[in-house]
């Protein structure tokens, strides 16, 4: 590639280790870091609203599980098409990665549709089964019920963010969640204690500040600053373009949307012992939250450099990039979770004051968070197999973790542990998944990047 216009994408294969990654990654893992206030602002708000906060966080956290899975739809196309058109920028394919782009948009708005209508029509029935009781289905509709209206906002915002860091743009991409989450905090308070509006105060506030990250993110795309343009002309659907993106893109799509599956058989496990425990997994889901969006954020940095590399056979400098990127990953995300579960109280208190709730989360977050420890090491590996295209490796690092191990231990471990089994059930799961992924990719990684460089 030559030309001025395109330093941003070259400094991807000539940089210093390093620093790049560092330069790539951070402002993502601030933006996720922001982007997460979005729910967890909600829930602390929403938490301390006098005398309804613990079942109205209760409602608020079944929600949880059909949030995850709109906006994982919108992983197909970040997580699938944004590695893809970075491989083919490395390959000097720029029509192709353009024509990636605009097709990912297509997708993105017919998810948008067929998750909306499904949605609103199943709302009430899916809420009931995932966790709601009688006493917190009135709240969870409400916040759903006006959620549900920014679903176009999620799917833009989250599915083509990643095409700007893909550009080598990280700033950029940074500043569309910055803005969002940014207005989120604001507005909350407004509408929820302010203008008296609870809940659905909440959801208000949450949709008007996703229309505004959309908005920004397709400003760029379509502006001239842009390397890779949102053009009309590949918005026309490419059946190879879109098989492409699905194949990639099905990993993370489980990935994110087992994460609702995980919530559906947590909660419906939880109600049985009492609401407590489902407004307490609410609070020890957003800790974890806390400790996974962070890894995200790095993922979206690093990715972009090990997929660029990858296209132009530079192996060298991809097994670089995974070893920064992996020290980083799992030191952070140790260090992070051993904190949350020494000082479990601490997180619990920023979400109530519930002296039985706080109580609650400080027996189970040890048992919830454990596995985690380690969970560091799987996002770098599994991320790298993703960066190289290598879909059906990540796929089943995906389904492992969450369908093949967590579900199953989730039903069984109650029957002989009670409760305690069920936030069990996450950490033995994750500690095992991580294990597997790790041994997986030291066997496999080697003969990946030979293939890389026979093909160079």
């Amino acid at each position: 590639m030559t030309g001025s216009g395109n330093v941003y994408e070259e400094r991807l294969g000539t940089d210093r280790m390093l620093p790049l990654v560092l330069k790539m990654a951070l402002p993502a893992v601030a933006a996720q870091i922001v982007n997460l206030l979005y729910n967890i602002v909600d829930r602390i708000y929403i938490g301390h609203i006098p005398g309804i906060g613990t079942d109205a966080l209760a409602g608020v956290g079944v929600t949880g599980s059909v949030i995850i899975l709109v906006s994982a739809f919108s992983a197909i196309v970040s997580g699938g098409g944004a590695p893809l058109a970075a491989i083919a920028l490395g390959q000097g394919h720029r029509e192709r990665a353009e024509r990636i782009l605009g097709n990912g948009f297509v997708m993105l708005l017919f998810f948008t549709v067929i998750i909306s209508v499904a949605c609103y029509i199943f709302m009430e029935p899916v809420l009931l089964f995932t966790g709601a009781s009688e006493n917190t289905i009135g709240y969870a509709t409400d916040y759903l019920s006006i959620y549900l209206a920014g679903t176009i906002f999620v799917q833009i915002s989250v599915g083509l963010n990643t095409f700007i860091n893909t550009q080598g743009r990280p700033g950029i991409a940074m500043m569309s969640t910055l803005i969002g989450a940014a207005l989120n905090i604001i507005l909350d308070p407004v509408f929820i204690f302010v203008l008296d509006m609870g809940v659905r105060g909440a959801a208000i506030a949450t949709v008007i500040s996703q229309a505004c990250s959309a908005a920004w993110v397709l400003g760029f795309l379509f502006s001239k600053k842009a390397t890779l343009n949102l053009a009309g002309k590949y918005m026309r659907i490419d059946r190879k373009t879109v098989m492409a993106i699905l194949g990639l893109g099905v990993s993370p799509f489980i990935m994110a949307s087992t994460e609702s599956l995980v919530g559906f058989v947590l909660n419906t496990n939880l109600k049985h012992f009492g609401d407590i425990y489902v407004s307490a997994l609410a609070i020890m889901q957003s800790a974890m939250q806390i400790g996974s969006a962070p890894l995200t954020g790095f993922a979206q940095g690093f990715v972009p450099i090990s997929s660029y590399n990858y296209g132009h056979g530079y192996t060298g400098r991809v097994k670089e990039c995974f070893r920064v990127s992996v020290t980083i990953m799992f030191t952070f995300n140790a260090v992070l979770m051993l904190l949350m579960i020494l000082f479990p109280h601490v997180t619990a208190s920023a979400f109530t004051n519930d002296a039985e709730l706080i109580d609650c989360v400080d027996r189970m977050m040890p048992y919830f968070l454990s596995g985690m420890t380690i969970f560091g090491l799987q996002r770098a590996c599994q991320n790298t197999f993703i960066a190289l295209g290598q879909a059906r490796i990540s796929l089943f690092i995906a389904l492992l973790r969450k369908v093949i191990l967590l579900v199953p231990l989730a039903i069984i471990l109650p029957r002989f542990w009670g409760v305690t089994g069920v936030f069990a059930a996450e950490s033995i799961a994750d500690a095992t998944a991580a294990i597997c992924c790790v041994t997986i990719f030291i066997l496999s990684f080697p003969k990946i990047l030979r293939k890389a460089g026979t093909a160079a």
